[in-house]
């Protein structure tokens, strides 16, 4: 895994040396930030089900103003903690050690302008996910969903509309505002 573009591109990540963790492909976080280009500078940002950081990441390095990396995993916490410091990152981030559903106790609603979340893939999960995202969310805000592409999403999140879709391969990413 590599930082693909912005300020720390070509920075090499750490990748979980663990199972359970599926970090976002390089090939899907470049038609991710593709798609953010004209929205990612100066954004805030949450990265939830975080996992390796990377996608927060990435999102820093393309000039994002600040990234909230939601993880519950101690060891993924501990794997984003040590991409930011391989980056030379310091600040404009806050690592919340939390479960993504109940983290929406600890984050106030229009907090973030791009919300990312990567469950487990699984219909279940989605749900879940998706409810739990729908507190944080305010009408200008952008949610993405990165799924397993079999995997049938609603049309609304809370006050956002289901409005574009990208496939690549076993993964989408579902868009809403």
């Amino acid at each position: 895994m590599r930082v693909i573009a912005g300020e720390f591109k070509g920075r090499r990540l750490e990748a979980p040396d663990w199972p359970g963790l599926r970090p976002t492909s390089d090939k899907l976080r470049e038609t991710l930030f593709n798609i953010l280009a004209m929205r990612i500078r100066g954004a805030r940002m949450l990265d939830g089900y975080a996992g390796t950081g990377a996608v927060g990441i990435e999102g820093l390095s393309r000039g994002a103003a600040h990234v909230s990396f939601v993880e519950k995993d101690p060891r993924a916490t501990g794997l984003i903690a040590a991409n930011l410091q391989r980056c030379g990152i310091r600040d404009c981030y806050a690592i919340i050690r939390a479960a993504f559903p109940g983290v929406e106790t600890q984050v106030a609603a229009g907090a973030h302008d791009i919300v990312f979340l990567d469950p487990p893939y699984g219909a279940v999960e989605l749900s879940t996910a998706l409810a739990a995202a729908a507190p944080l969310l305010e009408p200008e805000t952008l949610l993405i969903l990165e799924h397993a592409t079999r995997d049938t999403v609603p049309p609304r999140c809370g006050p956002l509309a289901l409005m574009r879709q990208v496939r690549s391969g076993d993964s989408s990413l579902s868009m809403y505002w």
